[in-house]
């Protein structure tokens, strides 16, 4: 029985030693932080994950290294990558629709398109664009309680070179005229 706690223990510490070693093999470039910390004293305990080297022991190595699509790369064209709302009241709902043709020899993935705050919230197409093929993405702006100008902006990540675009929103943004007026936490009718 204690041998097979010894013999388990070692292929344990095998396995996380090897872990170890792939998982620095993918990392990125030490930055100069990661390499004083990497030269510190080894801590007492023998399991003990290094401080600040990247190493995860639940997260496998190709999680942090796998490239954002492999999938054939494309090319996509937008009629315009930046729309301007122009002057719009804190309480609406603006839409546009970006509209792009893919351009390239393969078909357009859209893997994915996120807003740079909630206020933003794009739509897109889930089915792949054939070659000459065209389509849209929806992008909603409500301000709720914005005001001034504002710039948003939507990424866009598919199988292209680069692998994202970046499209942009602009509005001026005014309070609504019929919203009740407040004065801290008390409603001024």
């Amino acid at each position: 029985m204690k041998e097979n706690i010894q013999i388990g223990l070692l292929v344990l510490i095998a396995g996380m030693v090897g872990y170890q070693i792939v998982s620095q093999h993918n990392a990125p470039a030490p930055s100069a932080t990661m390499a004083l910390n990497a030269a510190a004293p080894a801590a007492s305990n023998p399991f003990a994950e290094p401080a600040k080297t990247g190493f995860d022991p639940l997260t496998p190595p190709a999680a942090a290294a796998t490239p954002v699509s492999d999938k054939p790369r494309t090319a996509v064209n937008f009629s315009k990558s930046e729309h301007d709302f122009g002057k719009v009241i804190s309480t609406s709902e603006n839409t546009y629709k970006f509209a792009f043709t893919n351009t390239g020899t393969e078909p357009l993935i859209i893997e994915n398109a996120v807003g740079s705050c909630g206020c933003t919230v794009p739509e897109y197409p889930k089915a792949p664009i054939p070659p000459g093929g065209s389509g849209e993405i929806k992008v909603v702006y409500k301000p709720n309680g914005q005001s001034g100008a504002q710039q948003k902006t939507v990424t866009v990540t598919a199988n292209t070179e680069p692998n994202q675009t970046i499209l942009r929103i602009k509005a001026d943004v005014t309070p609504d005229p019929n919203a009740p007026k407040t004065d801290g936490a008390t409603v001024i009718k």
